[in-house]
């Protein structure tokens, strides 16, 4: 079972899954600073935050 931590920290793989978009597609947002928010590991790995996803996603609602 993942822990509170876990879950409300999403891999690029979650977030791409979730938006059905390849990983490229969200670097490529990433570096034209169009994603969501997100969080460098010491290891170098990413996270982004449920929370900072939702609020993303909120964004693009409005703008539609």
């Amino acid at each position: 079972m993942k822990n509170q931590h876990t879950t409300n920290h999403l891999t690029i793989s979650d977030v791409c899954s979730e938006l059905s978009i390849a990983r490229s597609t969200f670097y490529d947002w990433r570096a034209a600073k169009k994603a969501p928010c997100c969080i460098k590991l010491p290891n170098g790995g990413i996270r982004v935050r449920r929370a900072d996803l939702e609020r993303w996603l909120k964004g693009r609602e409005d703008a539609a």
